[in-house]
């Protein structure tokens, strides 16, 4: 079978370069000494060899001999102990893993005994292999892959699975994918090996003939017939040398054509095309293996789906909360019976009068209006209805403190209230109880038997931040109240509204003042509702944060997840880890290949997270619970999930770029 394969990728104008009677491999002095613990054992002792570009050299041996360690060495796939190893007329021997992985790329090719194909990638995809490190792009390294496995008549298994292919086939792929980049030097670690006896003269032949078109052959092998076909042998025993002599065929092989020479530099440093085709590869490992991405992607969903939800909501909480104070006044002051710091145990604390609050009113700068207010029980009836309801004894200036306006009808005035006159005004939740829809305006009510006539309603106010209805409230003047309701003359509250909220504090010393002034004691207490609204904001932004901490957790918990699963994937695909190392991948490679599997899986796992989220507070925004949708939270939750790919894919990337190539192809 004689092919006439394409020649590699090229990158600039190639000439014919006449045979270099130097040699292309020169080895000087080889040692490789092994070591478990402390104890060491030597396997090449001294080995000087030199290989001439276009040369077919059998390298043979029992097993045991060296044979191997000797191309991983030559392949540099592993590293002398000692000794001088010169590629091309330049010592190879101490370049570091990236040098070596170039060279490796540039200039060698290696078929191996189990073929070592990736067993989730199609026949094309292994081949052209070595052309992603190599840089070339996606569709000319198709094209070419695609051309040489037409040359080795594999025309009808482009799209195969390596399972999908016999060992024969499968040899032919690895040749194939040696050839991708050039392939100067073939080595062929005991090709026939795993092959029948039909299948393994097709692959001798296929080397015979890519020794003619120039490549330098070296095939290890411990079969002498097989070693009989190449034109030189290399004998090892026991790590040395026992002879190297040529081979006199009855049918000598054809001249070697013009040599191919190692194509340098192609490629060496990172660029954009490196993070695209990490990208792709990463995907396409994660198509592999559905079932372990879909639950690894699971942690990293409930993570970012819980920040954005749990913020969400934590903050539509604490907006309703802030309304809910700010709707009773954020400029007031309230002035309640009592010394400060002493828990009331009931009653009326008799030290706060009405002439307290007409005298803040009338002595203190920066008020708009004082308002005495005593609150209690009544039982409120109408026809046949009866209600439990609250009375808030109160004076005129009652809406204009509170802001709270009157809906239908009128407030009562001061004259009213001099006047005791028994009239009323009642919230929205005692219209809905006692008149069903029907104008209360005009009509009467008895309060504890007293009747009283409604003469306005109050706009609706809901809930307090402690879940009590405003709205369940009836107001009358301060003075019917005191006399005819409740017997009293001291009051329970007095509701101060400031006009300069930035004076407050200013506001709320001189109150005190005054009042220790008229009482010679201070048995009262001032609270400052621009105080308890910033300490209800803090409570709220603690409560938010501590929610956020949770949902943040469970992301951290997500992303351990990850990592665990990529480690576990670095010691599944050791070997194909080695591969990748041989066709030419450096540790950048490598480390970009699985850290873009970690991104890939936070990266989808927070864009449905980030979905999920919404679509959790999209619910309970539907089932009326407050909630602040924001760009913020989302982001927030979308980028620590990048991160968490980019964190806890780091360590089993670095991991799988720092094996040694040797080392992962030997792992099973």
């Amino acid at each position: 079978m004689n092919v006439m394969l394409p020649d590699g990728p090229k990158t600039g104008k190639e000439t014919t370069t006449p045979v270099d009677p130097a040699p292309l491999i020169s080895l000087r002095d080889i040692r490789k000494t092994y070591y478990r613990g402390t104890l060491g054992v030597e396997v090449l002792h001294g080995i000087s060899l030199d290989i001439h570009a276009g040369e077919f050299v059998a390298i043979m041996g029992a097993s045991g001999s060296g044979k191997s360690t000797l191309m991983n060495l030559i392949g540099l796939l592993d590293r002398p102990s000692t000794g001088s190893y010169r590629f091309d007329g330049s010592e190879v021997a101490a370049l570091d893993a990236d040098g070596r992985a170039l060279l490796r790329r540039e200039a060698f090719g290696f078929i191996f005994q189990q073929y070592n194909l990736l067993p989730t990638e199609s026949a094309t995809a292994n081949v052209e292999m070595p052309a992603i490190y190599a840089g070339l792009p996606h569709g000319e390294r198709v094209k070419r892959a695609e051309a040489l496995l037409t040359q080795l008549g594999l025309a009808e298994r482009l799209d195969h699975k390596p399972t999908q292919l016999s060992g024969g086939q499968q040899q032919r792929v690895s040749i194939a994918r040696a050839l991708m980049n050039g392939g100067a030097v073939i080595l062929a670690d005991e090709p026939t090996g795993a092959l029948d006896s039909k299948s393994g003269e097709e692959v001798m032949r296929l080397l015979h003939d890519l020794n003619a078109q120039g490549h330098t052959i070296l095939l290890i092998t411990h079969d002498h017939d097989v070693a009989a076909q190449a034109n030189r042998v290399i004998e090892l025993k026991d790590g040395s040398i026992v002879s190297d002599r040529a081979v006199e065929h009855a049918e000598p092989n054809p001249p070697p054509a013009q040599p191919k020479r190692p194509e340098r530099n192609r490629k060496t440093g990172f660029a954009p095309f490196d993070v695209l085709e990490a990208g792709r590869m990463a995907l396409q490992a994660l198509r592999s293996n559905l079932l372990r991405t879909l639950l690894t992607l699971l942690g990293i969903i409930i993570g970012v789906a819980s920040v954005v939800a749990m913020l969400a909501i934590g903050d539509g909480a604490k907006q309703s909360v802030l309304d809910r104070i700010t709707a009773m006044g954020t400029n007031l002051l309230l002035v309640r019976p009592g010394a400060p710091n002493i828990r009331q145990s009931g009653g009326v604390t008799a030290t706060l009068t009405a002439e307290d609050a007409e005298a803040i009113s009338a002595e203190v700068g920066n008020i708009l209006a004082s308002v005495p207010e005593y609150t209690g029980n009544v039982t409120v009836r109408t026809g046949a209805r009866d209600y439990v309801t609250q009375v808030n004894a109160t004076t005129a200036p009652f809406p204009i403190a509170r802001e709270w306006p009157v809906a239908e009808g009128i407030f009562f005035s001061e004259q009213d209230v001099k006047s005791y006159l028994p009239v009323a005004v009642i919230g929205q939740t005692v219209v809905n109880n006692l008149f069903e829809g029907t104008d209360p305006i005009g009509r009467y009510v008895l309060l504890n038997n007293i009747p009283f006539q409604v003469i306005g309603t109050m706009t609706p106010k809901g809930a307090t931040p402690w879940g009590a209805d405003q709205d369940d409230i009836i107001y009358v003047p301060l003075s019917t109240g005191m006399l005819r309701l409740f017997g009293q003359r001291y009051v329970r509250t007095i509701t101060v509204q400031v006009q300069d909220v930035t004076k407050i504090n200013d506001t709320q010393e001189e109150i005190r003042q005054l009042l220790m002034a008229r009482h010679r004691a201070e048995d009262f207490q001032i609270r400052n509702m621009a105080s308890i609204i910033e300490t209800a904001m803090e409570t709220q932004n603690t409560l938010t944060i501590l929610l956020g901490s949770i949902a943040a957790i469970s992301l951290l918990v997500g992303g351990i997840g990850v990592m665990n699963i990529m480690l576990v994937s670095v010691t599944e695909r050791t070997r194909e880890i080695g591969v990748r190392m041989a066709t030419g991948a450096r540790r950048l490679n490598i480390m970009m290949q699985f850290n873009s599997e970690a991104l890939a899986i936070c990266t989808l796992g927070g864009l449905i997270g980030v979905a999920l989220g919404l679509g959790v507070t999209w619910l309970f925004a539907w089932f009326g619970r407050p909630v602040i949708f924001s760009a913020e939270p989302v982001l927030l939750a979308f980028f620590c999930a990048f991160a968490t790919g980019l964190l806890f894919g780091y360590l089993p990337a670095r991991k799988a770029a720092d094996l040694d190539p040797v080392v992962a192809l030997a792992a099973e």
